[in-house]
């Protein structure tokens, strides 16, 4: 089997608009929560969310397009070029290989934001005048990934993954295999996500899914703490390029980290809530190590899934120290959504492109607001600061609602 590495990563994040910023501020422990200005929250349980601050597309599109295009749109199409620029690409794929390129991204919801508003001027201005031509094009997910392959010329396979908060990490685990068996040289994938909204906030919020700390929103999500009390919702993207490692080196690319093994499978258990001990993520483990052809005792540090929520959390802690056994106390473990809360369907790309780089660059981001240990939570989770420690293999963690999984691991690339 083909080689694949990480060449390239975009972020946009609600700690930081680009690769650099959002890393810088990781290793600083930066919250990004704050009270939400998207929209108004008066009769909302929470008032606060972790918004992509400061965000300027104009780089990337004209005023005509910035008029109506949706903002989970904007994330994922700047985070992608990014992605190739930082992959030495410079805004296109290798001339001649474009059919050998394609374009993994997804996300979890698409274009609400731009559903909220057009029903809004439906309702007011009459179907006539109330929908733009855009409509469609701005609310579907794959329109995404199409855009991408417009601008960079990838004409090879081009399709979304849509599978809650595990879409970015499915999105880069299809992609490695499509490059492993043969069906491209090179892959744009990630997921992208902008659901700070109305319908967005309302939902999870009905669901009691969200923190309500309105008091300290920076303190809010707060992984693995005995007192934390939901999610907080971000948004942003987080996009990697993957080559063939054969064609990378023939062309010197800066190679971050070899994608090793990927998992993917599901809880067949509840529609949001994990399997007991969470069972679907143990097998998706097992099955990533497996695919590795790794032990678990090469594993040192885990990119968590983890949430803020009780469930989650407890759960993604037992599951661990039952595939991982004694080495579990070894692990450092930790969730970066500490920081930059929970993008959903961007937290898979986001998240992978984070654990390439603690790979990398021998940094561990740590679970901020860690303050107060959970008996039922008792691993290294990498409390307020972050450490410097080499780590040879890593796996970032991924899992949505309806029972859907997913896990990827990343080696350290040390040359042949």
């Amino acid at each position: 089997m083909r080689r694949v590495v990480i060449t390239g990563i975009g972020l946009v994040t609600p700690i930081g608009n680009d690769l650099e910023s959002t890393w810088s501020a990781l290793l600083a422990g930066k919250n990004g929560a704050a009270p939400t200005t998207l929209f108004d929250t008066t009769n909302f349980a929470t008032k606060f969310a972790c918004e992509v601050k400061g965000w300027d597309a104009s780089k990337w599109f004209d005023k005509r397009e910035l008029k109506h295009l949706d903002r989970f749109l904007q994330f994922g199409v700047a985070a992608a070029m990014m992605a190739v620029e930082d992959a030495g690409l410079g805004t296109k794929v290798p001339e001649g290989q474009e059919e050998r390129w394609g374009s993994y991204i997804g996300a979890g919801l698409g274009g609400v934001r731009t559903i909220e508003d057009t029903y809004a001027a439906a309702g007011t201005k009459g179907p006539r005048y109330g929908f733009s031509p855009y409509f469609v094009t701005d609310i579907i997910i794959n329109e995404l990934p199409g855009m991408v392959s417009i601008r960079t010329g990838a004409t090879g396979p081009n399709i979304s993954h849509v599978s809650a908060c595990a879409t970015g990490a499915h999105s880069i685990g299809e992609a490695m295999r499509a490059i492993r068996h043969g069906y491209a040289d090179g892959m744009i994938c990630g997921g992208a996500e902008a659901t700070i909204t109305i319908l967005g906030v309302g939902g999870f919020n009905a669901m009691r899914a969200m923190s309500t700390r309105n008091d300290a929103p920076d303190k809010a999500s707060r992984p693995f703490d005995k007192d934390r009390d939901g999610f907080v919702m971000g948004e942003g993207a987080g996009i990697v390029v993957l080559e063939e490692l054969e064609a990378a080196k023939k062309r010197g690319a800066r190679i971050y980290a070899e994608v090793v093994g990927y998992g993917a499978n599901s809880d067949a258990h509840h529609v949001a809530a994990p399997a007991p001990e969470h069972r679907g993520a143990q097998a998706c483990f097992r099955q990533t190590l497996a695919d590795a052809r790794m032990d678990p005792s090469q594993i040192g540090y885990i990119n968590a899934h983890g949430t803020s929520t009780d469930l989650n959390d407890k759960n993604e802690t037992i599951a661990t120290k039952i595939v991982f056994g004694a080495h579990a106390k070894k692990l450092a473990m930790s969730s970066t959504k500490s920081m930059t809360g929970h993008t959903l369907g961007a937290a898979g790309g986001i998240e992978a492109g984070i654990t390439a780089l603690a790979v990398a660059r021998g940094v561990l981001p740590p679970t901020m607001n860690y303050e107060t240990p959970d008996p039922d939570c008792d691993l290294d989770y990498v409390p307020n600061q972050a450490r410097e420690v080499r780590v040879d293999a890593a796996m970032s963690n991924s899992f949505g609602f309806g029972g859907t999984n997913a896990a990827l691991i990343l080696t350290r690339y040390k040359g042949d």
